[in-house]
């Protein structure tokens, strides 16, 4: 893990900008936050260097695309040893329909958000691949009704 890095209300007020318009040019970046257009670009260059900006990215709406099943899968395993967790977390990797793999505190040991387009795609998904994962011993599904808040932006 990096260690954090001094920002001032400036980096700030950058990376607000950016988490709401990934797009924004430099120019009208810089004028949102008070800078010209040359010691603008070298501070978004150091956020990026630094990893504070790990990349800018495209937020598709899940529906349009036909993707609007959100399951929430807690995961136990029977092995707790390094090995066996890195073995599971290497491969959850590969499914692309996981799009957030979190080891968690608790009754569980991971916490998988999986997105499908249907209820039939998530049990074909967890028969076929998500209790062959490495090591699975059970795993518990929660399907989201109603997607009350979802954002990206941290509160910076």
């Amino acid at each position: 893990m990096k260690s954090p890095i001094n920002l001032d209300e400036i980096d700030r007020r950058i990376l607000r900008a950016l988490q709401q318009q990934g797009d924004i040019s430099m120019v009208d970046l810089g004028e949102r936050v008070g800078l010209s257009h040359t010691p603008c670009w070298r501070r978004v260059k150091r956020l990026e260097d630094s990893g504070v900006i790990r990349r800018r990215v495209a937020l598709l709406d899940p529906h349009l695309l036909e993707l609007s099943v959100s399951v929430f899968a807690a995961i136990s395993i029977k092995k707790h040893d390094e090995a066996s967790l890195a073995r599971f977390e290497k491969a959850v990797q590969a499914i692309d329909a996981i799009v957030e793999c979190h080891t968690v505190s608790g009754d569980r040991d991971f916490l998988l958000r999986v997105v499908v387009g249907t209820v039939a795609d998530y049990e074909l998904l967890l028969k076929r691949k998500l209790t062959q994962l490495p090591g699975v011993e059970s795993v518990s599904s929660t399907f989201a009704l109603k997607q009350a808040k979802y954002t990206t932006q941290l509160p910076i």
